[in-house]
């Protein structure tokens, strides 16, 4: 039991993550932290869930971690595979998806998210991977989820770029663009968990990971973050879930022969 007594903040933020995932539940994946996210909760506490990915695969039951939507692994076990058209048509646009897991470079208070470039467009200091299917999964699921690890340069005060709308400029404004999902549900970071409140859309602490303080989460903030008044303490990791993470991890680098997305 030692060996898991001292989970680092990366397992916390994605066990977290993980539980947030109900069993059977429809969930389109993006790759790293939340694909780890998603895999463990297949392997723990929701074997019916099913993971969607942006290629077009339905169903996926990868054995060790997928380092791209377009990696084989995903496919082999896979309910079924469809075109990238049917996925983002019939089964995103058309309702048919429970939850989008998404990762980000930046984060607003409003959670719209950036992962297009750091610093100015035309010059920036980071040229990010771009937006993927990452607007249209936050336009369209009927709820969104967002893993990233958090610090000042994550959580800002206003994003470099907007990639993906969370909540716009907040109430309305998912209504004014004509986006059908209820958007972002929850922003899980290594420090705590995140909500929009229900009256403004701005993101809240409303509960942070053992141990953590939560003035801590708030000076990792870019915005002057506002703490819920019945703000919950969460409980760490068990050993199975630990377990159960640390053996995917170990698995996908010994199968590409490198350190794991998302560890």
């Amino acid at each position: 039991m030692s060996e898991f007594s001292h989970p680092t903040p990366t397992e916390v933020l994605t066990v977290a993550a993980a539980r947030a995932i109900r069993d059977g539940a429809v969930c389109f994946v993006g790759i790293g932290l939340p694909s780890a996210t998603a895999n463990l909760a297949r392997r723990t506490h929701a074997p019916g869930a099913v993971l969607v990915y942006e290629s077009g695969v339905i169903g996926a039951r990868p054995d060790v971690l997928p380092l791209s939507i377009g990696d084989g692994e995903l496919a082999e076990r896979a309910t079924a595979v469809v075109g990238v058209p049917e996925m983002f048509a019939y089964w995103l646009q058309g309702g048919r998806i429970d939850v989008g897991f998404l990762g980000a470079a930046q984060v607003d208070r409003f959670a719209n998210l950036n992962s297009t470039v750091i610093g100015d467009y035309d010059r920036p200091t980071t040229r990010l991977p771009g937006a993927g299917g990452a607007p249209e999964i936050a336009a369209a699921a009927r709820e969104t989820i967002v893993v990233v690890r958090h610090s000042p340069r994550v959580l800002v005060e206003r994003l470099d770029f907007v990639t993906t709308v969370g909540h716009g400029d907040g109430p309305g404004a998912r209504a004014r663009l004509g986006l059908t999902g209820r958007g972002p549900s929850a922003v899980i970071t290594d420090l705590g968990v995140l909500r929009p409140d229900p009256a403004t859309c701005e993101l809240t602490l409303t509960g942070v990971h053992d141990g953590v303080d939560p003035d801590a989460v708030v000076r990792a903030t870019g915005w002057p973050l506002r703490v819920a008044t019945d703000l919950a303490f969460l409980p760490p990791p068990t050993a199975h879930e630990l377990a159960v993470l640390r053996d995917l991890h170990a698995r996908t680098a010994a199968a590409h022969g490198v350190a794991a997305m998302g560890a």
